[in-house]
């Protein structure tokens, strides 16, 4: 198909070249972990993934939703503090809200399904039993008797546990 040279209102417009730039424009937008929003929001997928029973025990799937939970919370924060510097929350001319208001729930709404998905209970990771762990420590193989043995009893580093 052509197109007219000099008409550019009938051109088509399919907006690829937008989306282009929109997406290179946001790549270049990183969290820089150094910065108080960075470490906070580091901290929160921490915190979240450890609920979760810890990276070893989550899926792509639910990791993939963790990276939305967290992009979802930061949208969120900034719209709570952007409103919280306005003087009103209402369109005095419209008598409405303001539409961010009604983005936010949006936004807010997102994060409670991402959450949901996730599972609101917190999952405990396993922790190995003594034996297994001294025999994953030290490699013995009949349990930690041989491992005792070998390299003297375990110590919590308290004063009552010396000999």
């Amino acid at each position: 198909m052509t197109q007219p040279e000099g008409n550019k209102s009938l051109r088509v417009k399919h907006g690829l070249t937008v989306m282009k730039r929109a997406v290179k424009k946001l790549a270049e937008r990183t969290i820089d972990g150094r910065t108080t929003v960075g470490k906070a929001l580091g901290q929160w997928r921490g915190d979240l993934i450890a609920d979760l029973g810890g990276r070893e025990n989550i899926s792509t799937q639910q990791a993939a939703i963790v990276d939305l939970a967290v992009k979802s919370k930061l949208l969120l924060d900034s719209i709570d503090a952007w409103l919280l510097t306005q003087p009103s929350l209402i369109d005095k001319r419209r008598r409405a809200l303001l539409p961010v208001v009604r983005e936010r729930q949006q936004i807010a709404d997102a994060l409670a399904r991402h959450l949901g998905q996730l599972g609101l209970e917190r999952r405990v990771r396993r922790v190995p039993s003594l034996g297994e762990y001294v025999a994953q420590r030290y490699g013995a193989n009949d349990g930690s008797q041989d491992a005792v043995a070998q390299h003297g009893p375990v110590s919590d580093g308290s004063k009552d546990s010396q000999p």
